[in-house]
């Protein structure tokens, strides 16, 4: 099996996968659900610490725009609108 990254060392990397390998299907689903939270997460304060100014409402729409972009943010800032959330 070929190197998936460069830098990993190559036991270590070759363990990682005899890991996944062996793992149910409910557990690699798991780990890739916790993955995708840790990520978001961090998206999430990553913008926070960039724009404390704003209110949560555009903070959750930058997030938007980022992830899905500038489209999807505009009809997610219209929907905050329409629920009542005036500083979107």
């Amino acid at each position: 099996m070929r190197i998936q990254s460069t830098d990993t060392d190559s036991n270590a990397e070759a363990a990682w996968i005899a890991l996944l390998r062996e793992a149910t299907p409910a557990r690699r689903f798991a780990q890739v659900r916790s993955l995708s939270e840790v990520t978001l997460s961090l998206s999430r304060r990553a913008i926070a610490r960039r724009n404390a100014h704003l209110r949560e409402a555009e903070l959750q729409a930058l997030l938007v725009h980022h992830l899905y972009g500038a489209e999807l943010a505009d009809r997610f800032r219209e929907y905050l609108k329409d629920r009542g959330h005036e500083e979107a």
